[in-house]
């Protein structure tokens, strides 16, 4: 008896809703007997979660391809046309992966063919211009084709409703029901681009836009005097990595006066196959070498790098001979206290300011906010829940006045024209500070020294377990479960004092056992609260196959020296007894 996913692979080959060079690579691994990657290719759909899809490209029902971005655009369509909008319309964008921009004009065409304007940017651009245009131009939703720093054989669809931010529920819930009844390719509708160009269905985003973007994150300079009047003495080192980053980053400098940018040529243009890195991920110290390189060359102050859709973005500098890496929690530190601190000395701080961070964020910077009264608000992992707490704020509390928005995994957000994580103003906020800061004859590490005096020393570490394909899901599920199940009242010494666990929603105290509801949605998430403030989270990547473990270690006792080495051991400590329980699992 043949397996179901063999079954539904024959389906594929034999479909008249399938183009024929699509059938031929399906029909290669029947003939070659590959049973394995048909199993990969067609043991289920593929899953269209809260955000959105992102797989490996190819054919099958688990693979990201045009039928696939046909099927979740006519999901999208019809969440939106569900509201009944007169004249609706959405805008997309698309980075430069592979087949990203084609995936783009298949998503146009579908909204298109379901009475539903697209407009599209006429050439790549990132994730924060995708979110600016749903707002500028008032539309129902968005797309953004990409897979954010994902490998290159990944590539995905990200949506976002009317607010510029990714869907939350109920929206994000309503797609995906129409999305899971769309059970025939053939049953989706798609027009011709061109016609559909021709009669005013899809229309080309033009440089308007980008420049009312442009204007907006200029007008957030925190110190846009000291940038034109000295800009030109910060000898920046930029790398795209063969992302979408190269023109709107170097032009959100260069309006700034930050003009003395060095780029490296070789990953400048945009390039899918990411030939020079092996993961475009500048969070990596390897996808900055290149950069790192360059700016030794040429004696610059700080090398930055986006991923391939300039939503994050990566440091490196040199201290005292060497070359440094801030991590997520650091940058973020860094940038909020930047702004704080000058706005309070100009006395601009706005009233009742608030701030936005996610639960795996650092502790230290609930902190320094408060120190300048400022309201914290955290939320789930994910732009997609600070945005969407951004939205709830805007509406309850009109008179409340955004400050920042950070998470670790390099993600900030300094101005409300845009919902999600924007990597080009942040490198504007970043190049802008460490010019601030050589003024004052510091760099980053030193700038970040002075921080940790006063607010004292957090010490944060992400552990990525990487397990692929369907027997990789299931040690994940494994592993979640094995630390639900199991009743922790100590971890390397440190006493646990509280278990969140967000899929159950509750808050236990492990002393009583007193247990609360936590406000916020389910999701599949565990965190254990240590004395001193220590915090171990854990949770499986919603876009990856991977799960993600967050320790955040605080010290307060001796010299920042001492407190550095002793967060330092306990960090080891705990890393090699999660990475024992995961093999075990």
């Amino acid at each position: 008896m043949e397996s179901n996913s063999l079954e539904k692979a024959k389906a594929w080959a034999a479909s008249s809703s399938i183009d024929e060079e699509s059938k031929k690579e399906i029909q290669t691994l029947i003939d070659n007997n590959d049973l394995k990657e048909i199993e990969e290719r067609f043991y289920r759909d593929l899953e269209f979660g809260t955000g959105g899809m992102r797989s490996i490209l190819g054919q099958g029902t688990n693979r990201m391809n045009k039928y696939n971005i046909r099927k979740a655009t006519q999901a999208v369509a019809n969440a939106v046309l569900d509201g009944k909008p007169s004249n609706p319309k959405v805008a997309i964008s698309y980075d430069s992966r592979r087949f990203s921009f084609e995936f783009a004009k298949e998503a146009a065409t579908v909204f298109a063919a379901n009475g539903i304007k697209a407009l599209i940017y006429n050439r790549l651009n990132p994730v924060p211009l995708c979110s600016f245009a749903i707002r500028h131009h008032e539309c129902n939703a968005g797309v953004m084709v990409t897979a954010s720093h994902n490998p290159p054989e990944y590539n995905g669809y990200k949506v976002f409703w009317a607010d510029g931010a990714q869907v939350t529920p109920p929206n994000d819930k309503n797609i995906i029901d129409h999305f899971n009844s769309i059970t025939d390719y053939a049953t989706v509708k798609v027009t011709d681009f061109d016609q559909a160009m021709s009669e005013g269905k899809i229309e080309w985003l033009d440089e308007k836009t980008e420049d009312a973007y442009f204007d907006a994150i200029k007008a957030k300079a925190v110190n846009p005097e000291l940038c034109k009047e000295r800009g030109t003495e910060l000898k920046i080192v930029y790398t795209a990595l063969h992302g979408t980053g190269l023109i709107p980053c170097s032009r959100a400098l260069n309006d700034l006066g930050l003009s003395n940018i060095h780029l490296v040529d070789e990953q400048a243009q945009p390039d899918g196959n990411f030939p020079t890195v092996s993961s475009p991920n500048p969070e990596n110290p390897e996808a900055l070498a290149m950069a790192v390189e360059l700016m030794k060359k040429v004696d610059g102050d700080l090398a930055l790098g986006t991923d391939p859709d300039t939503d994050r973005v990566g440091i490196a500098f040199q201290h005292e001979g060497e070359t440094k890496y801030l991590n997520g929690n650091q940058i973020g530190i860094l940038m909020l206290h930047y702004i704080l601190s000058n706005h309070k000395e100009k006395g601009i701080l706005p009233s009742d300011p608030y701030f936005v961070k996610t639960i795996v964020t650092t502790p230290l910077q609930e902190k320094i906010a408060k120190s300048f009264g400022v309201d914290v608000e955290n939320t789930l992992t994910g732009f997609k829940w600070i945005c969407g707490r951004m939205n709830e704020i805007q509406t309850e509390s009109p008179n409340k006045n955004f400050i920042f928005a950070t998470e670790e995994s390099f993600g900030y957000l300094n101005h409300e024209n845009v919902r999600d994580k924007d990597g080009v103003s942040s490198i504007a906020l970043l190049c802008e500070l460490t010019l601030y800061y050589k003024t004052k004859g510091m760099n980053l590490i030193e700038a970040l020294d002075k921080i940790y005096e006063e607010y004292g020393f957090s010490h944060e570490t992400l552990l990525s377990l990487n397990y692929y394909g369907k027997e990789g899901a299931e040690k994940i599920g494994r592993i979640m479960e094995n630390f639900r199940k199991t009743e922790m009242k100590e971890l390397c010494g440190l006493n646990l004092e509280k278990k969140e666990d967000y899929q159950a929603q509750t808050s236990t105290i492990v002393a009583t056992g007193d247990a609360t509801k936590i406000e916020l949605p389910k999701s599949n998430v565990l965190g254990y609260y240590f004395e001193n403030n220590n915090r171990l989270f854990l949770r499986p990547s919603g876009t990856e196959p991977k799960i993600k473990f967050y320790i955040m270690i605080q010290e307060s006792a001796g010299t920042l020296t001492e407190k550095k080495a002793k967060a330092q051991a306990k960090t080891e400590e705990i890393l090699s007894y999660i990475k024992e329980i995961a093999d075990k699992a």
